[in-house]
């Protein structure tokens, strides 16, 4: 007798009739959702012709070399600066205004250099020197303009015509641009061990005035509004974690493989004891988390006490070299808390669910025996990671060509602050014709930025807009391709009666040739309507980061519970798009009605789906937990030298947990791409035991297609047929 408060089944249709003729994927269908399909290959071709014109119109070069006030790329190979891969700024301190980012113009002369400075120095001490000892001059010159040698000239005139630098100060190269050398000491900035210098003009600057003005051209030229000083420090870093990548890749290289392996023999093992190792995953997690309560217990007891491991985190800050953090009693402390968190979580999950793992344990070894029949299943995420690279890959070639479309925007530069011509676009080769010169003494038409006033160029954002709506669109699509592949094939084993002798030849070809044949426009519908909604999620990050230092309360909430709400949507889209899909695989029919059946299918059977899908899922998650954490223990080990008889094979490193969070982190992944396969197998039977349920009844006539295992826990049987 049915509860008061359970749902009348009609209410969300009426269970499936039986069908006789109904022998697993129905094999004559229909193409469905054509309209789409149509619209998909248009979009795909004007996809294409938007990365050829912007082939034809970018040029990555304006992204790679930085470009001097003439236009002209440092760095680059058969030009005359093929040699000068860094840019100098004549005088970074006029960088340091506000109207730099609003111009996308530091208003000083910038040249390619070969290096950068290396000391301290004015055009008015060069020229007083050069008196004395002429090589004063020779060092200097080669930050003046190229084909300058007048060393006698009047200074003023040099420094208002900009041949010269007005001052030089120590630098070093950074993003191929020269900036000052700053150097912290007891607390105090400094470039070579001075806080204050004098400029070309003879006034008293301080280092602040520098550090200001880099900062300025690092966001212009960044985007961001960090400083140089910690820019400069993460690209130290930067470096010591690429030489740890080269000495170790090998060795990270390795511990993917073995992950591999081990994923591999997990899933087929689950065919023969999958209970046994379930109950074995669950008590090895519970026992290994807590082993890591009572280690943290026994390092927090020995650090208690000690005058140096009472510091707190907040008190040492970020630290590159994390055993730092390994030295404080509060490190040990924060991480006994979390473990006990998540050891207690679990073991309430399984007090409450212990009767419904029994099932979850058949459809797993049901879905384990599916891919030991289907082995080419688990090697399908390959064509789906070289599609997904393809994608990524156009993705990027196309943003990248198309950020670098512009042609080079020249502006009238002048020293002057009442000239009237100065930020006005200008042509270099007809500036000299002009009266600006006359107007304003001392200006010069100077290289600005990469733009245009075509219209192609005006609406480069929207074309921006338009790749990255594409390229999700296009991921999508591939992701669906491959569920609704996966789906068909599993299906396939399903309603097989006799397996393995009823299961097709090629069940795996079969789907995908299907899904490709009738159902692109099906995919095509479902994955564009999870990109538009992952396109409104990136723009309200977008505007979220943009919104960090505003004071508006109420825009800061109302845009947290947008992205709040969308991220619900999101996740709810993909979990409709995941049963249409096998549903579309298994009946052929249009997107819109598979997906409304697999809702009211869900939702007769709700708690079915409630428990039991996520219990499988929670399973699957301890078991990529268990793989990637024993090949992080093992990794662990290895790197820090505790394993004797390879000890002497452990490269030399600067940050050991750099390859050790690869490899754990890549661990995962590996582990994820192949219970990917084995969730959509889990899955797609999962729906397949729920029309079983509605369809048959055992009789001769409609036998049940489920397993003895799922009929024994369910009390269902078969008739036997008579002869």
């Amino acid at each position: 007798m049915a509860r008061k408060t359970d749902i009348p089944s009609s209410y969300y249709g009426e269970p499936r009739k039986f069908d006789p003729t109904f022998r697993g994927p129905v094999h004559n269908r229909s193409c469905t959702d054509v309209v789409c399909c149509v619209i998909f290959v248009i979009v795909i071709l004007g996809y294409i012709a938007l990365g050829t014109v912007a082939w034809i119109h970018g040029d990555p070069r304006k992204v790679v070399y930085p470009t001097d006030s003439h236009g002209q790329f440092c760095g680059q190979q058969g030009t005359p600066n093929a040699n000068k891969a860094i840019l100098f700024y004549f005088n970074i301190l006029q960088c340091a205004s506000p109207a730099v980012l609003i111009n996308l113009q530091c208003p000083t002369t910038q040249l390619c250099v070969s290096k950068c400075p290396d000391r301290f120095a004015t055009y008015l001490d060069m020229q007083y020197n050069y008196r004395y000892n002429k090589s004063y001059w020779e060092y200097y010159k080669q930050f003046c303009k190229p084909g300058f040698d007048n060393p006698k000239k009047p200074a003023a005139q040099v420094l208002r015509d900009e041949d010269c630098p007005s001052m030089i100060v120590p630098s070093r190269p950074f993003l191929q641009r020269c900036f000052p050398d700053f150097i912290t000491r007891n607390g105090t900035l400094t470039v070579a061990n001075q806080t204050k210098f004098k400029d070309g003009a003879g006034k008293t600057r301080s280092v602040i005035d520098l550090r200001d003005a880099a900062n300025q051209v690092t966001a212009m030229q960044q985007g961001v509004e960090s400083g140089i000083t910690s820019l400069l420090d993460a690209k130290e870093v930067g470096m010591k974690i690429f030489e740890d990548y080269a000495s170790s890749w090998y060795w990270i290289l390795i511990g993917l493989v073995i992950t591999m392996v081990v994923s591999l023999l997990f899933i087929l093992l689950l065919r023969f004891t999958a209970g046994v190792l379930l109950w074995l995953i669950i008590f090895g997690v519970i026992a290994a988390v807590g082993y890591g309560i009572w280690h943290c217990y026994w390092e927090f007891s020995t650090l208690k006490g000690k005058p140096d491991a009472d510091v707190t985190i907040s008190d040492i800050g970020f630290q590159t070299d994390f055993r730092v953090y390994l030295q404080l009693s509060q490190t040990w402390l924060v991480f006994m808390i979390s473990l006990s968190v998540i050891e207690a979580v679990i073991v309430i999950m399984l007090i409450f669910l212990r009767r419904r793992v029994r099932i979850a344990i058949a459809l797993l070894k049901e879905g384990s025996k599916a891919i030991g029949y289907i082995m080419t299943t688990l090697f399908y995420p390959i064509i789906t990671f070289f599609l997904l690279a393809i994608c990524i890959a156009y993705w990027a070639v196309t943003a990248v060509f198309l950020a670098s479309s512009g042609d080079a925007v020249y502006k009238v530069m002048s020293t002057q602050p009442k000239c009237m011509y100065a930020n006005l676009t200008c042509n270099p080769e007809t500036f000299s014709q002009t009266n600006v010169t006359k107007v304003c003494p001392g200006s010069q038409c100077t290289f600005a930025f990469y733009g245009g006033e075509t219209l192609y160029h005006r609406y480069i954002f929207v074309l921006q807009l338009c790749n990255l709506l594409v390229f999700l669109w296009l991921v999508n699509f591939t992701i669906a391709l491959g569920q609704c592949t996966l789906a068909g094939a599993f299906a396939s084993y399903y309603w097989a009666l006799r397996k393995p002798n009823d299961i097709p030849t090629c069940p795996l070809f079969a789907s995908f040739s299907r899904a490709i044949r009738y159902h692109t426009g099906s995919l095509a519908f479902g994955s564009l309507i999870l990109a538009v909604v992952q396109m409104f999620r990136i723009i309200l990050e977008y505007l979220d980061h943009k919104l960090k230092g505003a004071h508006n309360a109420l825009a800061r909430f109302l845009l947290c519970c947008l992205k709040c709400c969308f991220w619900c949507l999101e996740h709810f889209i993909k979990f409709m798009n995941r049963n249409a899909y096998i549903m579309i695989a298994i009946y052929g029919k249009n997107f819109c009605t598979s997906a409304k059946d697999a809702f009211f299918l869900l939702m007769r059977n709700v708690v079915r789906v409630a428990v039991l899908d996520k219990v499988t899922d929670f399973l699957l998650f301890l078991g990529k937990l268990l793989i990637s954490g024993s090949v992080g223990v093992l990794a662990f080990f290895f790197f820090t030298r505790k394993i004797p008889v390879i000890q002497e094979e452990v490269p030399s490193l600067n940050y050991y947990w750099v390859p050790l969070l690869t490899v754990i982190f890549g661990s995962y992944l590996v582990a994820h791409g192949f219970f990917n396969v084995y969730a959509m197998c889990v899955d797609t039977l999962f729906l397949c035991f729920l029309v079983d349920l509605e369809t048959n009844n055992g009789s001769a006539a409609r036998p049940y297609h489920m397993s003895s295992t799922l009929r024994s826990i369910l009390n269902k049987k078969n008739s036997k047929r008579r002869r």
